[in-house]
């Protein structure tokens, strides 16, 4: 890590408030009725339920949905035994993760104990506030006694999950790869580099699914665990083989998969060549595998391979499993997480990988296609359908093991339960990112002698969402970059300086033989690329930057006006518009025109619609459109209502594959029990509708600046449609998170573009 990057993860840790977590009511407390309620005296009637029975507490309390992440800090990935304090971040984290994955709350203890039964002891001691307990962090072999008593002695679902986390994930993507190598689990030779709780775990797992002990060789920092080396510890003994076999090298001649969980470049190019035919390779070091990734398949073309990294194929990451497996056990109040549960989410998993992969995380990951085969053997960490598929196959293992006490009877509406649990995350916001970071474009920043815009333009550069282009006074920026200490190969124009006029010139022929006959001279052409907005267009028309970003300090209407002048609008397409993705409570929401057309005809706000909903498209999400009106289904004469039944008309007349109708009220279209009770021949009874389409400026301008200010629904936008270019422009000071979400669609904006003229 650089200091830079040191320095900024301090800031995010500490600012606006310390840390990633913290507790939000879920009842009323507005009035003395409600406090009254929630405490004093009303807090008594639920506490003499559950003293009457302690199972009450599921009903009356957050226990059914509380998992404690506990660490003494002696074993924290990639920094060892760093004590509880300061393992702390690290378990805010997993909480983080536990509530945007699986809708889990959490509290993170941090117990300063090594000794096993002071820590065991401090954990029963706290058991009963929680629902679970997912261990984290403690190391081996201390680690496998703390988790087996545990679960031996509290009747809550225990898990440890450096253990079984890696071992479940990693068995799903076996499996899946044995069939892809048409070999069988029983059959194959298994080296396992590593002898730690997670190497064991992960060889105890596979032999479960059928693994033979005899074809199991382990090998730790001495070489391969001999059943003649003295003094052997538990669990290596259990691993220990009675074959002549030495070394990592000896080992891995003739075997079929290799298990990395151990160190960096530990496995060469030479010792690969001797594997069988179809090896697989899961190389799971942190940050840096066994073997480098494309060293590897260099090296061996008909090779399987998968690594903890997201930036190669066939990542196994934890967050597949441990969310998702507690999901299923608190929903049905398991006792413990047993091998069946597991062993069922290791299925699940892996028949998952073989379904057909929906556009959202085809679009996320910048596949045309992911289909089941050698580059994708595990689901992607961002599939929405893990929480629909891993959860539900957990609790039926738990009910049909016997230790569910609270059976599910109706797996349907448990199903869509699920679903309904991630409304409020905001991993879009992730998959925008990771997209764009796939394939990162020149995108000029027209403003980027502002602090704010410059700040925005080093996190895109160094996360590698976009290749900045800094457009503005040379001196100030130089000066604003370094007190950012923001370095690296990046290019400054200056549109003004005596060093540009050469493209100035060009840029004013090209744009006056397009104007010439609108009224603009070459004299105007020249005056004009001074401005930057302008000559910012012009980069993008003519191809030496691929989108623009602009609107930070200017009103809209003088930056839309050069854009317009310069690219225009894209063929077919009559009108440009604007749309603003929120990310809501219910999920993402298109809402349209927010800064563009002021009272747009019937015509125009069906074809705002239209643009909108394949907005929504590229971003993976299936269109539902509303449009708006004061008035239902005909229900008023006043024009403005007739305009949007004309609109809809229109829609379903040209455009009949968009799910689209109106004129309706917002709330019934953001309420499907009352849509479906009043007005049950709509065509979106039943759906959830995702894009809203507004009557006017006024109305969705509005709206979308009361969700954000009041609801604090994140904002991303507004973006443009309709332009011949990607080009964006900012909100009037946009913060700095706002600008780089914004250059992440500029981004997509312009790889789309190029998708479809390929």
């Amino acid at each position: 890590m650089s200091e830079q990057q040191r320095k900024r993860a301090l800031v995010y840790h500490a600012k606006p408030k310390p840390g990633k977590i913290e507790m939000v009511p879920t009842k009323s407390y507005r009035t003395q009725r409600d406090l009254a309620l929630a405490y004093s005296p009303g807090v008594a009637a639920p506490c003499q339920e559950i003293e009457k029975d302690p199972r009450n507490s599921y009903q009356y309390t957050n226990k059914g949905n509380l998992v404690a992440v506990i660490s003494n800090g002696t074993a924290v990935l990639g920094l060892g035994d760093i004590g509880p304090e300061a393992s702390k971040p690290v378990m805010e984290g997993k909480g983080l993760l536990f509530k945007i994955f699986a809708d889990i709350d959490v509290f993170d203890i941090e117990v300063d104990a090594k000794d096993p039964e002071a820590f065991i002891q401090a954990v029963k001691a706290i058991a009963p506030t929680f629902g679970g307990i997912n261990l984290e962090d403690i190391k081996a072999p201390e680690a496998f006694e703390i988790e087996q008593r545990l679960k031996e002695e509290l009747d809550i679902p225990v898990m440890h999950d450096d253990q079984h986390g890696t071992a479940i994930i990693s068995c799903a993507a076996l499996l899946n790869a044995l069939e892809l190598a048409e070999k069988k689990i029983e059959d194959v030779r298994i080296v396992v580099s590593g002898a730690g709780a997670a190497a064991v775990s992960c060889t105890r797992l596979y032999q479960a699914f059928g693994l033979k002990r005899e074809n199991i060789v382990m090998t730790d920092s001495r070489g391969v665990i001999r059943q003649d080396r003295e003094s052997l510890p538990a669990p290596k003994d259990e691993f220990a083989t009675h074959l002549d076999l030495h070394t990592l090298e000896e080992a891995l001649e003739g075997a079929d998969v290799f298990i990395g969980l151990s160190k960096a470049d530990i496995l060469s190019s030479e010792t690969l060549l001797t594997m069988a035919k179809n090896p697989i390779v899961f190389a799971m070091a942190n940050p840096d595998p066994e073997i480098a990734y494309q060293k590897a398949v260099d090296t061996r073309d008909d090779i399987i391979m998968a690594t903890g990294r997201s930036d190669h194929p066939n990542q196994v990451n934890n967050v597949l499993g441990f969310p998702f497996i507690f999901r299923g056990a608190l929903d049905v109040r398991a006792t413990k997480i047993n091998e069946a549960m597991k062993m069922a989410a290791v299925r699940a998993l892996a028949e998952l990988a073989k379904e057909p992969v929906p556009e959202q995380v085809n679009i996320a990951y910048g596949q045309t296609r992911l289909t089941f085969g050698r580059n994708y053997i595990i689901p992607k960490p961002f599939d929405p359908r893990l929480i629909e598929v891993v959860p539900p196959a957990v609790a039926k293992a738990a009910m049909e093991s016997g230790i569910a006490q609270e059976p599910i009877e109706d797996w349907e509406a448990y199903t869509e339960e699920l679903a309904q649990r991630l409304n409020s995350d905001q991993k879009l916001v992730r998959l925008i990112h990771d997209r764009a970071k796939i394939d990162p474009k020149r995108i000029v920043f027209a403003e980027a002698d502002q602090i704010d815009v410059l700040k925005a333009a080093q996190i895109v550069a160094e996360e590698g969402i976009a290749q900045p282009i800094l457009l503005g006074n040379r001196q100030r920026i130089d000066a604003l970059m370094k007190t950012l200490e923001f370095e690296g190969d990046i290019e400054i124009i200056d549109p003004k300086a005596e060093e540009e006029n050469e493209r100035r010139s060009r840029y004013a022929q090209h744009f006056w033989k397009a104007q010439q006959r609108k009224g603009r001279t070459l004299y105007d052409a020249e005056r004009l690329m001074r401005e930057r907005n302008y000559f910012a267009s012009m980069m993008v028309e003519i191809g030496e930057a691929d989108g623009m970003l602009s609107g930070y300090s200017r009103n809209y209407p003088s930056v839309v006006k050069p854009i317009l002048e310069t690219v225009g609008s894209a063929k077919g397409s009559t009108r440009i518009a604007a749309t603003n993705l929120m990310i809501t409570k219910r999920g993402p929401m298109f809402i349209s025109d927010t800064s563009i057309n002021v009272n747009p005809t019937a015509k125009e706000l069906a074809k705002i619609a239209h643009m909108t909903s394949r907005t929504a498209s590229y971003f993976g999400i299936n269109p539902q459109v509303a449009m708006l009106s004061f008035s239902n289904f005909g229900s008023s004469n006043f024009d403005e209502a007739k305009k949007v039944s004309e609109a809809v008309a229109y829609l379903h007349r040209h455009y009949p594959d968009i799910s689209v109708d109106g004129p309706i009220q917002s709330d019934f279209a953001l309420n499907r029990k009352m849509l479906e009770e009043r007005f049950p021949f709509s065509s979106l009874t039943g759906k959830k509708v995702n894009v809203l389409i507004f009557p006017n400026l006024d109305a969705a301008n509005i709206t979308y600046k009361l969700l954000k200010e009041l609801n604090e629904a994140l904002s991303i936008g507004p973006i443009l449609m309709g332009l011949n270019k990607p080009i964006h422009i900012l909100q009037l000071g946009a913060s700095v998170d706002e600008i780089v979400n914004m250059t992440a669609v500029t981004v997509i904006d312009a790889q789309q573009r190029q998708q479809t003229t390929l």
